[in-house]
């Protein structure tokens, strides 16, 4: 039974000792530590990462190594019942992310599952948990392919040692069992001789032989067949007795399109956890897809709410220029044609090299699932080339949800049309999706690999028009997000998918929400922007046009404004420049690493961090970053009362430089958002004035030069200022719930010269009924530059309303410049007293 109605939740990324290099860890008593910060902050749940033992070193939880037991790195079971009834006791409810697609291998020991499947091949008991294929024509001889040897003939490293008492194989630093009956020693065999009697066979890497499905084409991650009741049952069995023991109110579940049946794994996990827990998905959906309405799920993860709301923000008349300066850098002007025709080039290219093996064995299965004779003229050169370029061109993760089912069908009648001379191979294909065998799941599986692999991984890392829209989910070649777009899909929003979650960072964005906010504020002056990126290149020129305009894009999201180059930042610059690279790979890659380009590159960033144009860039920066929080402060506040549920990324109530993951696991300093709360609360109640004004942001745009004005005071100013906006909005939804989850949804306009400057969005409980009013700031360069708001003003609907940010209480016709003069976003409540 939910206990506690969800209104907002507070991300945790949980961790063990062991995951830390000083020892530090986050665990369940960690988190019973700040359940006083997160209630008084205003969230009703916390959302934990994965909660099941995974491997010890792991600090995000995704490689769980057995999924029948609570970790005991985090506190285990006895931890993890502390930390649920703590938290009831203060009101707050327990979501859980689960992970049903995959389980870790790297080291097969710590796996028991995948352990006795290597030891006993078919006769194992696990062998049917596992997605392998078996077939004499897999690469491997009918055996257990793995991509283990790091070059070809290296089983003569193979040795004999001993494991909890029993003969294993060692290659290094990982062991492999050896079963029963194929090894005697007291007899004079060698490694190799006993490693050619095991049911698995150690491969050489490169040869792309690989006989289990893999998470996308990471070798340590095992596909689990959850399609299988047994699988099923085994596997989600702690959350069972977390359901039935009242522990948790919801789970987000992680990659379920990677499994064989998504759709039905889902409605089997919604039996398990009943009708009234929240249940949200990791699908990642195209600009023009709809979540399936037939799944019985609550709604996304919110990456599509997240391209919304960045997408508003962007000042879209500046396209054209910027689309000229990544022309003029990289060669590329990154519009919609190039990157649709770099994502089919990179997804091709995925689905021939990291791939292949994915596709080698859909190829077989398409072989086997066809029962007439057509096709078999068909080469296998032949068979292979059209599945990549069939899979490269689907628009979608996959398309087997039934509110897709014509998108493979256009998608091969295009084909067809085209190129005539792959008619033959296409009705091979078809004729094999149809027969609903392994081959139609097959294809679906390989499709959402290629979608991740060739777009969020490789074509994201090379777009560069403005990076902060290279996100997950995104869609970067269509810059931004008009008005009209954006009003028409959060109502959709509250009308379909009330629950859905909503957010704006994760611990899989590639760059946080206010570093990308901080670059999104770049086409808000792409004059300027253009000039220090034609100074900065100038100066000091990259090692490559396309990889130097990518990654001066970053460094400017999360350039200490102060200018202050630290340890600490310059190390983690340089590692988020190694992981852009080779992700890119554009001339290095993660197995093709060319060391001289990154050094070449490396020696590039320290020059920004440290040579001659490094003053240039903190001069840049420093304006950039005061307008960019701005639209930090009001982007958060729609993320909070827009449709959803909206869910708070660990610390990201204060202003963070995080870049992608590892970065964005740091630890968080509860100590100082818990004290600077206290404040925060005073604020809100009427007691004490905040610190921050739209005004001392205008005046102080050089702020960090100035020795009275430290930028460390403006610093905590902003983080003041961000922390009230998140608490303010997070109490609204919690005493307004009725105006919220099922309600209405209405569009909120400003009249005047500086109209377009300003985006509201309205919240009530039926059409004619608007209780909660949200505005934000669009562009501030730009409402600078005509000298404010004019005229501007805002109407707000009948009766006394209070703005809950200040205090101050308005009617009727509102002077937007008087209303946005203190924080550049206003939460306005309606007065019901005065009814």
């Amino acid at each position: 039974m939910v206990s506690t109605p969800i209104t907002a939740t507070y991300r945790l990324q949980l961790r063990g000792p062991k995951a830390d290099p000083h020892g530090r860890s986050f665990d369940f008593y960690n988190a019973i530590e700040i359940l006083d910060y997160l209630k008084d902050l205003g969230v009703s749940h916390l959302f934990l990462s994965p909660i099941l033992t995974a491997v010890p070193e792991s600090n995000h939880g995704y490689d769980v190594i057995d999924p029948t037991e609570i970790n005991p790195e985090l506190g285990g079971k006895e931890g993890f019942v502390a930390l649920s009834r703590a938290a009831r006791e203060k009101g707050l409810g327990l979501i859980i992310d689960v992970v049903p697609n995959h389980v870790g291998v790297a080291h097969a020991e710590q796996n028991p599952w995948w352990w006795d499947v290597l030891k006993k091949g078919k006769d194992s008991h696990f062998e049917g948990y596992f997605d392998i294929d078996w077939h004499e024509d897999n690469g491997a001889g009918g055996k257990l392919g793995l991509p283990i040897l790091g070059r070809p003939g290296d089983e003569d490293k193979l040795t004999i040692t001993e494991y909890e008492g029993e003969p294993v194989l060692n290659y290094y630093d990982q062991l492999f069992p050896i079963a029963e009956g194929t090894y005697d020693p007291d007899s004079a065999d060698t490694p190799e001789q006993v490693h050619d009697r095991q049911a698995y066979k150690l491969m050489y890497w490169r040869d792309g032989v690989i006989s289990y499905r893999r998470f996308f084409s990471v070798n340590s991650l095992a596909g689990l067949k959850q399609e299988d009741p047994l699988v099923f049952e085994h596997s989600h069995r702690v959350i069972r007795e977390l359901v039935a023991e009242d522990l948790i109110d919801g789970l987000r579940v992680d990659h379920p399109d990677g499994l064989t049946d998504p759709f039905g794994y889902l409605s089997r996990l919604r039996e398990v956890v009943g009708p009234d827990r929240w249940l949200v998905i990791e699908k990642i959906l195209a600009v023009d897809e709809a979540l399936d309405p037939r799944l019985k799920v609550d709604g996304t993860t919110g990456y599509d709410a997240l391209r919304e709301l960045d997408g508003v923000f962007v000042a879209r008349s500046s396209e054209n220029t910027l689309s000229m300066l990544a022309l003029k850098h990289t060669g590329s002007t990154w519009d919609e044609q190039a990157i649709s025709s770099t994502e089919y080039v990179l997804k091709k290219d995925v689905a021939h090299s990291e791939l292949a093996a994915e596709v080698r064995r859909l190829a077989r299965a398409i072989r086997r699932d066809n029962f007439s004779t057509a096709g078999s003229a068909v080469t296998e050169t032949q068979l292979i080339s059209t599945i990549e370029q069939l899979v490269a061109s689907m628009p979608v993760y996959r398309a087997d949800y039934v509110s897709l089912t014509r998108v493979t069908a256009t998608v091969a009648a295009d084909l067809s049309r085209r190129f005539p001379s792959r008619r033959a191979t296409l009705d091979l294909i078809v004729a094999a999706l149809i027969s609903g065998g392994e081959a139609f799941t097959r294809f679906a599986q390989v499709c959402g690999a290629v979608m991740a692999k060739g777009v969020e991984d490789t074509t994201f890392y090379r777009s560069s028009r403005l990076v902060a829209l290279n996100e997950v989910g995104g869609a970067p070649g269509r810059f931004g997000v008009s008005a009209a777009e954006f009003h028409l899909l959060q109502q959709e929003r509250a009308r379909l998918w009330p629950k859905t979650m909503t957010t704006l960072s994760t611990h899989d964005t590639k760059r946080g929400e206010d570093v990308r906010a901080r670059i999104i504020e770049l086409a808000d002056c792409p004059g300027d922007f253009s000039e220090v990126v034609d100074e900065i290149t100038s100066i000091t020129p990259p090692p490559d046009g396309a990889t130097g305009h990518f990654l001066l894009q970053n460094l400017l999201g999360t350039w200490p404004v102060d200018g202050v180059i630290t340890d600490d930042y310059e190390k983690r610059m340089l590692a988020y420049t190694t992981k852009a690279i080779r992700e890119a790979g554009l001339y290095t890659t993660w197995t093709e690493q060319d060391a001289e380009f990154e050094e070449r590159t490396l020696h590039w960033v320290k020059a920004l961090l440290h040579g001659p144009v490094s003053e240039r860039i903190t001069q840049f920066v420093g304006p950039l970053a005061h307008a960019a929080t701005l639209i930090g402060l009001g982007r958060k506040l729609l993320q909070l009362i827009a449709p959803g549920i909206p869910d708070i990324y660990q610390g990201e109530e204060y202003f963070v430089d995080s870049l992608v993951d590892p970065d964005n696991r740091r630890f968080v300093d509860y100590e100082a958002r818990r004290a600077s709360l206290e404040k925060t609360l005073r604020v809100l109640r009427g007691e004490e004035e905040s610190s921050f004004t739209v005004g001392d942001v205008v005046a102080n745009e050089s702020a960090h030069r100035d020795d009275d004005v430290p930028y460390a005071h403006l610093l905590d100013r902003y983080n003041e200022a961000k922390q009230v906006v998140v608490a303010a909005a997070l109490h609204v939804r919690s005493h307004y719930a009725n105006d919220f989850v099922g309600s209405d949804y209405q569009a909120v306009f400003a009249e005047g010269e500086a109209e377009d400057n300003l985006i509201g969005l309205g919240r009530g409980p039926r059409p004619d009924r608007v209780d909660v009013i949200a505005v934000a700031t669009r562009t501030p360069f730009r409402l600078m530059a005509r000298g404010g708001w004019g005229d501007t003003t805002l109407t707000v609907p009948e009766g006394t309303w209070t703005e809950v940010l200040t205090g101050r209480t308005v009617s009727g016709t509102v002077a937007v410049d008087g209303l946005l003069n203190y924080f550049p976003t206003a939460l306005l409540i309606r007065n019901t007293a005065d009814e």
